[in-house]
């Protein structure tokens, strides 16, 4: 039995799109950044406590739990969820005109192992006028997302090129999870 330890309801879409069979079980641990983390290790560690939280709590001993965590980085600076209209602007501006890159970490805790892997692409803006800026805050689109904005909605139209797993720009990256779940 597949559990998914995230709210997240782009990760429910993807993975029944994908043909996965599960349970949402959200986890609730602290997301804070340690001193001097690197953000493939921030992801991966907060990936692997979500997956571990909802297992311990599961007492399952056939699940199967997938945590999962996405942020953007800009020059190995952590852009995550914006606190407010104010933040989504600047996070947007740091962001117009420049390739970034979006980063997300798996994990899968089952009775017999934990596996944690990530998964990183590179995502280029095009450059971004302030009206710009303003009209996608006003639409609420960037409020729950890391770097204050989504690839699979109005600010697809903002972005000519990408390198690597557009799933995990949206925020599971579905081919390593899937990978990660056979070897299991």
């Amino acid at each position: 039995m597949l559990i998914l330890a995230s709210a997240s309801p782009r990760r429910r879409e993807l993975l029944n799109q994908a043909g996965f069979e599960f349970q949402v079980h959200p986890a609730h641990i602290p997301e804070e950044l340690h001193l001097n983390e690197d953000p493939i290790a921030y992801v991966t560690r907060l990936a692997r406590e979500k997956a571990e939280a909802v297992y311990a709590k599961l007492a399952e001993p056939t699940a199967i739990v997938l945590g999962a965590d996405t942020t953007v980085t800009l020059d190995n600076h952590i852009l995550g969820k914006p606190e407010n209209p104010e933040d989504a602007a600047r996070m947007l501006r740091l962001l117009s005109g420049r390739t970034h890159r979006v980063i997300t970490g798996v994990a899968l805790v089952s009775a017999t192992q934990t596996q944690v892997a990530a998964e990183v692409t590179a995502v280029q803006f095009l450059t971004l006028s302030e009206q710009e800026i303003a009209d996608y805050i006003a639409t609420s689109e960037p409020n729950d997302k890391a770097g204050a904005y989504a690839i699979q909605g109005r600010a697809a139209r903002w972005i000519p090129r990408i390198e690597g797993c557009y799933f995990n720009v949206v925020g599971l990256p579905i081919s390593l999870v899937s990978t990660l779940l056979q070897s299991i």
